[in-house]
């Protein structure tokens, strides 16, 4: 929260002796604020969780206010639900204001922005300049994508007097890029959303065409007009870090009609959006995969209430309507996908399953074929996302198997080989695409590299990553196939990384498979010891922060940590297991046994011997 709480205690009456602050609460009888002193960072912690849900209301600046009163107020402005900022304007002189671009960028710092006193100019100044120092954690571009960034902050705020209605008053004259908050600040006004894209042919789209989408998380103010915003920032198009391997169906340029004000659904929950004139001479087929873009969006935005969509033309007449239940027979999103069973490895070390959802205790039962009949020990597995085959590494970690789970036949060969003489070595647990690729680590010590087969037979390219500093542990591979987790390991320590999955090669030829522009999530735990996808761009994290005991969270594949409840704590937690449909229970591996979380509940056993449980991925 930063400095926001010291704020408050300084702040000035007001008329009607109640104030709105960035709190979220109604303070009554507030004493009047000092024009000297210092400012200093609280911690964030001291933000009372229920107090985020309250709209805060910014106050313009008071009569004779002083120099410290007009950076405090400003600052405290930055954080109110005020659209355009109007009110945080009133504290910078015009010309300032019209410089100021608060879109340009949001810095959010670890307690928010600190300042100590003011110092006087020099060579005839005679204004005041305060720093402004902290600890970054991130920065929201004008793309609205968040960037990890743990460096200081360190910017001034330089004051000028000017001329006003009752004499001299204190404005600011030179004002920071954007805006900045402290990280609760930032928690309460902003809200993480998915824009979906179409993956393109570099990113492995079946037969080279477009097929299936991928989610593009992005933040924006969930109070200020969330549906209007959430449109033109898919508008707006791809974040820079994935256009590279999405597109968008809406024409270049397309955007809002020019005299749109703001986006609502009617009462039956439809939509209605008006675009500008170059999406006026597109088709019906397109149109419908745009709109379909926009319902898959809007759906994630939980309070958007839309149903239905209608794409208009600029002059008013209608491009084309859609459904939410027709929308998935326009464009999968494979992450909607409803698993049928989860998958573990008994004590047998034989494949076995047991019904995706169900409450209370399980009864695992083999899978049809070699992998569930105990003659090849296993010590993990990978079941495909049409829950038709199974990829399973030996007891000793240095042989992967396919095998069938719907008919009976022979093992065969292993698909791959490891050298690794350490059993603690050898092969990852692999991971399923949704393009029906198959990808594991081999973390032989000498020969460490990440595997990909295509549709999980044939010979085993190895993918090329850029700027990989360390060995990988674990691989999970997003349902769209173009987003990659890895746990990678560096001097005894592992962290996560998210990586982009490209494709090159002409049709027919070998392609080449890279993973590039790796960047870390779940920066705040010093190790990592397991992880899943759990959404669209969310996954679900084991590890310990520095010298704290072991924790579960949900994480954001941009690094950032969603707003919301913490899960429930579980001893031992050694392998976790998600579904891309966030309705299925988690599953892991624990000191209780295999153990899942219904929704609502607590941590449940369901087989008391077991390892390696698995959603199909």
């Amino acid at each position: 929260m930063g400095a926001d709480h010291d704020r408050r205690a300084r702040r000035r009456p007001l008329r009607a002796g109640v104030l709105f602050g960035s709190c979220g609460v109604l303070l009554a009888g507030c004493a009047s604020m000092p024009d000297s002193g210092n400012l200093k960072a609280v911690d964030a912690s001291q933000r009372p969780d229920s107090q985020s849900q309250v709209r805060v209301y910014a106050m313009p600046p008071g009569e004779d206010a002083g120099p410290v009163e007009i950076v405090q107020g400003f600052l405290e402005a930055l954080t109110s639900d005020d659209p355009e900022f109007a009110m945080a304007r009133k504290y910078l002189t015009k010309e300032a204001s019209k410089g100021w671009n608060p879109d340009v960028q949001t810095t959010v710092l670890e307690n928010g922005p600190s300042t100590g006193s003011g110092s006087v100019g020099d060579d005839g100044d005679t204004g005041r300049s305060f720093p402004l120092t902290g600890r970054k954690v991130a920065t929201v571009d004008e793309e609205h994508a968040y960037q990890l960034d743990n460096r200081a902050y360190n910017q001034v705020v330089h004051l000028t007097q000017q001329d006003g209605p009752s004499g001299k008053e204190w404005r600011i004259d030179r004002v920071p890029p954007g805006v900045v908050l402290g990280q609760s600040d930032f928690q309460r006004i902003y809200w993480s959303v998915n824009k979906y894209y179409f993956a393109t042919r570099s990113s492995g789209a079946p037969g080279g065409g477009q097929e299936g989408l991928v989610a593009d998380p992005v933040y924006i103010r969930q109070r200020i007009d969330p549906v209007t915003e959430t449109v033109k920032a898919l508008l707006d198009g791809p974040t820079t870090w994935l256009k590279q391997v999405v597109g968008t169906r809406f024409p270049t340029g397309t955007r809002l009609k020019a005299d749109t004000k703001t986006l609502a659904p009617d009462d039956q929950g439809k939509l209605t959006v008006p675009l500008n004139a170059k999406a006026d001479p597109i088709g019906q087929e397109r149109c419908t995969e745009m709109a379909a873009q926009l319902l898959f969006t809007l759906q994630d935005l939980t309070s958007s209430g839309v149903e239905e969509v209608e794409l208009q033309r600029r002059n008013g007449s209608q491009l084309c309507v859609l459904s939410k239940e027709r929308a998935e027979s326009v464009a999968s999103r494979r992450t909607a996908e409803h698993p049928d069973f989860q998958y573990l490895i008994d004590d047998k070390r034989r494949l076995v399953r047991m019904p995706a959802g169900a409450g209370g205790k399980a009864d695992p039962q083999p899978v049809q074929g070699q992998l569930g009949n105990g003659e090849q020990p296993l010590r993990s597995a990978a079941v495909s996302r049409d829950e038709e085959r199974a990829a399973g590494v030996s007891l000793d970690g240095r042989s992967l198997y396919m095998g069938s789970l719907v008919s009976e036949g022979p093992l065969g060969k292993p698909e791959v080989r490891s050298k690794a003489k350490s059993e603690e070595d050898g092969l990852s647990t692999p991971s399923w695409d949704g393009r029906g690729d198959l990808w594991v680590a081999d973390r032989d010590p000498k020969r460490p590299r990440l595997l990909w087969l295509e549709q999980g037979a044939g010979e085993p390219l190895p993918v090329k990553i850029s700027n990989l500093d360390g060995r990988i542990e674990a691989v999970r591979v997003s349902a769209d196939g173009v987003r990659i987790a890895l746990l990678v390991k560096k001097d005894g320590k592992t962290s996560l990384r998210i990586g982009r999955v490209e494709r090159t090669g002409a049709k027919g030829e070998q392609p080449v498979i890279s993973v590039v522009e790796l960047r870390q999530a779940a920066p705040q735990m010093e190790e990592v010891t397991a992880m899943s996808w759990a959404g669209g761009s969310r996954l679900v994290v084991v590890g310990r922060e520095s010298g704290g005991v072991q924790q579960m969270r949900y994480v954001q594949s941009d690094g950032s940590v969603p707003a919301g409840a913490p899960l429930p704590g579980l001893t031992g937690v050694k392998e976790i297991a998600a579904s891309e449909d966030e309705r299925q229970p988690l599953v892991a591996h624990s000191d209780d046994g295999i153990v899942r979380l219904p929704t609502g509940a607590q941590w449940q056993t369901v087989v008391k011997e077991g390892t390696a449980p698995v959603y199909p991925g």
